[in-house]
């Protein structure tokens, strides 16, 4: 049965992204606000599918630390999920993506207008160098910044280094970070057609403040996510999986 659902859903995923793509082809032209409210209901629709077929629910943590307005913004990353869940959860955001992204007809236009971080994974100092130019200017108007420290998505038990990116942000930019963890890998596997019945923690901890030494906050940020993590896949997995 979990597994028609999931067919279902896809399905059902495919179908509403295809029409939020082309009902907000019009808009591109217009104030890029329309397109940030057409990433919001393409968001909250998925939302929806999930719960209403796969019985696969959400629930926000630590809602009294999720930002308003400049921030920057360290999640944890497990699931195709997170890349669609913060235009929901937060306010405008600056999501750091993959340059290649942007080549996709329509998504790619949408992920432009909206002023998304296109990061050049070959690029090394100057891609870099771009990728913070493109925070400042997201902070200048007053956007949340998303990014994904591990620069992918985790297997659900593995343990992935953190990229430098964070840390240069952190650096450059001298705002406190707020960190992110989740269990979203145990009801929707990456790379997978998969979704299981239960509950999607996303959880915003503590702000990290800003001034640390480099080194120091990277140990403090992976100990924060990594830890708060592994307590939330393994009530995921106590309440939800048999």
């Amino acid at each position: 049965m979990t597994q028609l659902r999931s067919l279902a859903f896809f399905i059902c995923f495919f179908a509403w992204s295809t029409v939020m793509n082309l009902a907000f082809l019009p808009f591109l032209p217009f104030d890029r606000k329309w397109i940030v409210l057409g990433q919001r209901i393409w968001s909250r629709g998925i939302v929806v599918l999930l719960r209403s077929i796969c019985n696969l629910r959400l629930e926000i943590r630590g809602e009294e630390y999720l930002p308003s307005g400049a921030a920057i913004v360290a999640a944890k990353h497990q699931s195709a999920f997170e890349t669609m869940i913060f235009h929901l959860i937060t306010d405008d955001p600056a999501i750091i993506l993959k340059k290649e992204l942007l080549s996709i007809p329509v998504y790619g236009w949408y992920c432009r207008k909206t002023k998304m971080i296109a990061v050049d994974r070959k690029g090394h100092a100057a891609a870099l160098k771009s990728m913070l130019a493109q925070a400042q200017h997201a902070m200048d108007d007053q956007r949340p910044i998303i990014i994904f420290p591990e620069g992918t998505r985790s297997p659900l038990d593995e343990d992935l280094p953190f990229q430098p990116g964070i840390a240069a942000l952190y650096t450059k930019l001298q705002q406190p970070v707020v960190p992110v963890a989740l269990n979203t890998g145990l009801f929707w596997p990456r790379r997978s057609f998969f979704c299981r019945p239960g509950v999607m923690v996303i959880e915003f901890l503590p702000p990290i403040e800003a001034g640390m030494d480099r080194k120091v906050f990277m140990k403090e940020l992976k100990s924060r996510i990594e830890t708060k993590t592994e307590a939330l896949v393994a009530e995921g997995r106590t309440k939800y999986i048999s």
